[in-house]
């Protein structure tokens, strides 16, 4: 990680709140190391960045893909996992890394967005694209470290390829997850399940 940071000014899907502050790295999140052929689903390749700037920086894809990628992890961050207090959230996420957010009159709190990524993707015609969603910063000791997806799917890296991978179903769920109903957790789901219960629909990729 570079000493350099920077602050990223995020327009998010807040209720009544028009930007958030968030302190990133000037280079992308490390992945977590795992063997790709170990997780969940299929694997598709990842490319993350801490912000707008720094996809169009890498030029991996196009302008106009990092501007989707980005806006899709912006609407994508109504999904960020929801726990019932601020400790709770604290706990998976790190102190200071969680805030609170009410949407139909109910309120909770989320993980702050970290940055984004974008999956590339092949469809049944074998032609390639691309759909992007936020990442979350997850704390060492309950989340086990790394960053997540708000559908639960934690980045890798293929030992093989050496490239970073995420399961497909993480950054692009099907519509029965898309469309399940919200499920807010407590401190207790969080013992439980050992810091992280997937993502904010208890969905796991």
């Amino acid at each position: 990680m570079s000493k350099r940071s920077k602050t990223l000014k995020l327009t998010s899907m807040l209720a009544g709140a028009a930007s958030l502050n968030l302190s990133a790295c000037d280079t992308a999140p490390p992945a977590a190391q795992w063997d790709a052929s170990a997780g969940k689903g299929e694997q598709v390749e990842a490319l993350q960045y801490a912000s707008l700037d720094a996809c169009k920086a890498a030029d991996d894809v196009p302008d106009e893909e990092c501007d989707r990628g980005y806006q899709a992890a912006l609407a994508d961050d109504k999904n960020a996992p929801k726990f019932t207090d601020a400790q709770s959230c604290e706990d998976v996420y790190g102190q200071g890394q969680c805030v609170p957010r009410g949407y139909g009159g109910s309120s909770f709190f989320t993980p702050l967005l970290a940055g984004f990524v974008i999956g590339q993707m092949l469809d049944g015609g074998g032609r390639r694209y691309y759909r992007g969603t936020g990442l979350y910063r997850r704390d060492g000791f309950y989340g086990g470290g790394g960053y997540s997806t708000g559908w639960g799917g934690t980045l890798g890296r293929d030992y093989r390829t050496g490239r970073t991978t995420i399961s497909r179903d993480a950054i692009e769920p099907p519509a029965r997850v898309r469309q399940a109903p919200p499920k807010v957790q407590s401190r207790t789901s969080v013992v439980s399940r050992g810091g992280f219960g997937g993502g904010s629909r208890g969905y796991g990729g």
